[in-house]
């Protein structure tokens, strides 16, 4: 029989007859009825080998995957969702709905995925010659990517604050964090030779505002979004004060 890999050939029809089940439906008979039916696949290839003709067939039909990873969840970080790996397809289809929030969000959901990329290629170069020969502006990423994972990604559902996040409150923790990146991104390249600055001498200058914006996830979720809104512009806006004096110090 023909076959990939031990499965029969007719896996990838089988499971796309599976997978087309779901969607918006109208029951037959009377009364009218109408109602939905979402599925939620779990595959576990062995040895986490992606490649796997289950894993590859599903992969090719889904919209939307969430890579679960078995350091992260050792590493005690929950949800332990592989950002690098994981994707949804609907993104432009929601893109108009999140912007009637703010109409940055686009440009910040790109900045985060950016930042969380680049730290995954600088760990490599960091564990074969250590975090000293990145140039300032690496270690800067790497210091962002590290708030983003920890302060902003990782979750802890036994907690008033963290059990859940409304949208008003995830775009403005992003806008906050974004901000500070790019701001230090600026003031490193704009100045250097003997008025340099350099990362050690941004995190030592705004250790207190670095503190804030790592505390912004405590601001208990069930607020108003203009508490969110106000409370999140108020801080972007003193951080970026914070680097312009920053600069006039120099």
């Amino acid at each position: 029989m023909p076959a990939d890999a031990g499965y029969p050939a007719y896996l990838g029809a089988r499971l796309a007859a599976f997978y087309e089940r779901s969607g918006r439906v109208e029951c037959l008979g009377n009364p009218k009825r109408e109602g939905s039916i979402t599925i939620v696949g779990a595959v576990s290839p062995p040895g986490g080998d992606f490649t796997d003709p289950v894993t590859s067939a599903t992969l090719s039909i889904v919209q939307v995957f969430w890579g679960l990873d078995k350091k992260l969840a050792q590493r005690k970080h929950f949800p332990s969702i592989n950002w690098n790996i994981s994707f949804s397809k609907y993104i432009r289809i929601l893109e108009p709905y999140f912007e009637t929030y703010d109409a940055e969000y686009s440009m910040l959901q790109h900045k985060m995925k950016e930042i969380l990329q680049k730290e995954d290629d600088l760990q490599e170069i960091v564990q074969l010659v250590g975090k000293d020969s990145l140039s300032e502006d690496q270690k800067c990423t790497l210091e962002v990517a590290k708030i983003i994972r920890e302060d902003f990604l990782q979750q802890n559902g036994f907690t008033e604050y963290d059990f859940m996040c409304p949208l008003a409150k995830t775009i403005g923790m992003m806008k906050v964090i974004v901000g500070f990146h790019e701001a230090a991104q600026k003031t490193m390249a704009e100045f250097s030779g003997d008025a340099k600055i350099g990362w050690n001498t941004i995190n030592n200058h705004m250790k207190e505002w670095v503190k804030k914006i790592t505390d912004m996830k405590f601001e208990l979720p069930r607020q108003p979004e203009e508490h969110f809104r106000k409370t999140f512009t108020t801080l972007h806006d003193q951080v970026l004060a914070a680097f312009r004096n920053l600069a006039e110090d120099r």
